[in-house]
């Protein structure tokens, strides 16, 4: 995939269409806010807190087109209904050491 496709897919989908669906599912989803999807997605396509791997900002400009894929990738999982977003998000913030709530719930507002 170009890499003008690459980031044109992942600002579609973490600025607009998860949003969007977000908003739509209401309180099914823990995180509702651009910036937590991106969060979510670029922690689990680094394995770890993101800004440890990706150093610039913004990071979709600096990430690997490796990341950035499989932050696609998983975005459309996640839509798909095939990634569980709360655990997904859970993972993220304890990587953070934000987990919170009953058993590390790790509902964050977004």
């Amino acid at each position: 995939m170009d890499r003008d496709v690459l980031e044109l897919a992942w600002l579609t989908l973490t600025r607009e269409t998860l949003p969007r669906a977000a908003r739509l599912r209401g309180r099914d989803w823990p995180v509702h806010l651009d910036h937590c999807f991106q969060r979510i997605l670029l922690d689990h396509a680094t394995r770890g807190v993101w800004y440890d791997t990706i150093t610039k900002r913004p990071a979709y400009r600096h990430a690997s087109d490796a990341v950035l894929r499989e932050g696609v990738v998983l975005a459309r999982a996640i839509l798909a209904g095939d990634a569980d977003l709360l655990s997904l998000n859970r993972q993220s913030l304890i990587w953070r050491g934000k987990a919170s709530g009953p058993a590390g719930k790790g509902r964050a507002s977004g």
